[in-house]
């Protein structure tokens, strides 16, 4: 079919448009002029005229809209002569991208200030909202899971667990060690001023063993296995494998967060022992090469420092945060778009979310511990 024509007509102050042929995109050069050209006829009531229209698609519809919506401050345009078959297509165009721009308000002053607070308030119930969203799907998951024990991916989980645990302990080993060395070394340059090495071993024990030992750990996670998470579930989503699993009847929770958080769940209290452990020999290495304490009085005093209930509270710590990592790196990785930008962007916002939760959630628990007497 010949390429659309449009022809302007004048009656009055109301400019007619008249369209004829076919309003295809193969003919997408010669419609898009026709159409600036009656974009420039100026402001006034119009009437797009579609009697003698051959053939439309979705471009040529777009066209007719924009058509429409050039009437300026008089008012949009009508449409007339449209045929049955066209009409459900220039309805739903029409039904899109009709919202009025928002005006940009001066952030400056009191008002300003204001507004940016009730922005951060809306801000931080939508992320809350996703995360209990992400939390009930889980939790639901979950109890599928408990009813129907076979549809548990255990191979997945397995997978993951080798992933997030096995190969994690090498630098969880390296960085523990370290940083238990670190607390040795400054304690003994402080405490030494006033005769108190021995309170040295008392400081390394009860700090790695309830706070900086699993909180680390927990942070280096986050770091690795939660990025991780949300740039796998990210691409997933950019290429749709997540909406071919929803086609195919296959819930994405219970096929791919569930056995990543499960994972999780099980290999950070290991990994937080081990870190524990590993920063409890890097203060005794330091504390016999640099504060010149014998290892065997190092172990000694270390016995009467800490106890079982010090092991306890790291302990119970680590599945927690665990699962708060899990729930974040997964949640903002189905949140991601179809760009590589929002790739990129959402698995920044999932480490930066996770380590904050995870130092938020260990003073929760500092707070509840003390009030509990342990």
């Amino acid at each position: 079919m010949t390429a659309g024509t449009l022809e302007i007509r004048r009656d009055g102050e109301r400019i007619d448009l008249v369209a004829a042929g076919s309003w295809t995109a193969s003919h997408a050069h010669a419609l898009e002029g026709l159409v600036e050209t009656a974009e420039k006829a100026g402001p006034g009531p119009r009437q797009v005229d579609l009697a003698g229209l051959g053939e439309m698609d979705t471009f040529g519809a777009w066209l007719v809209q924009r058509l429409v919506r050039s009437g300026g401050g008089d008012g949009e345009a009508s449409i007339v002569g449209v045929r049955d078959s066209y009409r459900d297509l220039l309805s739903r165009v029409a039904a899109t991208n009709r919202r009025t721009p928002r005006q940009r308000t001066s952030e400056t002053g009191f008002g300003g200030w204001l507004r940016s607070i009730g922005r951060s308030v809306e801000g931080l119930g939508g992320e809350l909202t996703t995360f209990v969203q992400m939390l009930g799907a889980v939790a639901v998951a979950i109890v599928r899971t408990l009813a129907h024990p076979r549809s548990f991916r255990l191979t997945s989980f397995v997978n993951q667990l080798d992933r997030v645990g096995l190969r994690a302990v090498p630098i969880i080993l390296l960085v523990t060690v370290l940083i238990g060395g670190i607390i040795a070394q400054q304690g003994f340059f402080h405490f030494r001023k006033f005769g108190a090495d021995d309170y040295v071993v008392d400081m390394v024990g009860i700090l790695v063993l309830r706070e900086i030992g699993v909180l680390i750990v927990a942070i280096m996670v986050a770091g690795r296995s939660g990025s991780s998470y949300t740039a796998e579930l990210g691409s997933m989503k950019m290429r749709e494998e997540i909406d071919a699993l929803q086609t195919m009847g296959r819930d994405p929770v219970q096929v791919l967060i569930l056995p990543r958080i499960a994972a999780l769940v099980v290999a950070l209290p290991i990994l937080a022992f081990l870190g524990s452990m590993a920063a409890l020999y890097g203060g005794l290495l330091v504390a016999w090469g640099y504060g010149g304490m014998d290892q065997l009085i190092y172990l000694a005093r270390l016995r009467e420092a800490v106890s079982l209930t010090h092991f306890d509270v790291g302990m119970i710590k680590a599945p927690f945060m665990a699962l708060v990592i899990g729930i974040v790196a997964c949640s903002e990785g189905m949140r991601v778009k179809g760009s590589a930008e929002s790739l990129g962007l959402q698995t920044t916002v999932s480490v930066v979310k996770s380590i904050f939760l995870v130092i938020v959630l260990d003073g929760f628990f500092a707070i509840f511990f003390a009030s509990i007497g342990m």
